[in-house]
């Protein structure tokens, strides 16, 4: 039987010049790629060597695999876990915590926890973000089934990078390795709700506003307490109408 319990890494960046930022949280001497709102697109900066081409997804629907990920769409692709792991040096974070909840000898789940450190995305504050993924016997193989606490931080680790910085490809940590497929339903429902606007939505019924509505109410609290204010928002007729930037701004708002 294996132990349940929580780990912890804290990183410094009393570093080297080459790790040094900028006023605004960015790595200089680093290019980084933006959406035209001025966020950065993490998206983008995910070197092609991180990724390849989801085969199952292909083979599932009888196509023939292409030979490159030039063209290919972010549902037809897996990313590498080395890759996550180079995002999140670039973002930047302050620790990385794991808490195993469950852990037998046929199931473990982790709880992955970032502390992001400030930047201008975050209007200078703190972000802690977090995710949960489980390893089972049936969707572990190989070298891995023998250490399913691994294989879950990995799995959720991975999902805590990729929600926080908005990156819709499923990672390799999250194949279903056993039967070397992916549960395409679930991909899929997470590619649909990972969008910034998906994240207010479920953050807005955390706090009680349970459609938009609701939260033009609770927007118009937080015009009179001045905590917010953006004139724009009376244009607004849904979540989906909230501009990417706005929506962050809302969300180190309402979960802070």
């Amino acid at each position: 039987m294996r132990h349940s319990g929580t780990t912890s890494i804290t990183i410094s960046f009393m570093s080297p010049d080459k790790y040094r930022r900028n006023d605004l949280g960015l790595l200089e001497g680093v290019e980084y790629k933006f959406n035209e709102d001025g966020s950065v697109n993490w998206r983008a900066m995910v070197k092609p060597e991180y990724l390849y081409q989801n085969r199952e997804w292909f083979e599932n629907r009888k196509i023939p695999v292409p030979d490159s990920i030039e063209g290919l769409g972010d549902h037809q692709l897996l990313i590498r876990l080395a890759g996550l792991k180079e995002l999140a040096r670039l973002r930047g974070f302050q620790s990385v915590k794991y808490q195993l909840n469950t852990v037998s000898e046929k199931y473990a789940t982790a709880i992955c926890e970032i502390a992001w450190i400030p930047n201008y995305e975050t209007n200078s504050l703190v972000q802690t973000f977090s995710s949960t993924a489980n390893a089972t016997a049936d969707n572990s193989s190989g070298f891995g089934a023998k250490f399913l606490e691994s294989i879950a931080e990995n799995r959720a680790f991975v999902r805590a990078v990729r929600n926080y910085l908005n990156i819709h490809v499923v990672g390799d940590d999250e194949v279903d390795k056993s039967k070397n497929k992916i549960a395409y339903e679930e991909s899929e429902a997470i590619v649909q709700s990972l969008t910034p606007a998906s994240a207010l939505r479920n953050a807005a019924k955390q706090i009680g506003c349970d459609d938009f509505d609701g939260f033009k109410s609770h927007l118009r609290k937080l015009w009179k307490d001045e905590t917010y204010k953006n004139e724009d928002a009376a244009n607004w007729g849904s979540f989906d109408d909230i501009p990417i930037k706005e929506c962050r701004k809302l969300l180190a708002i309402i979960t802070k």
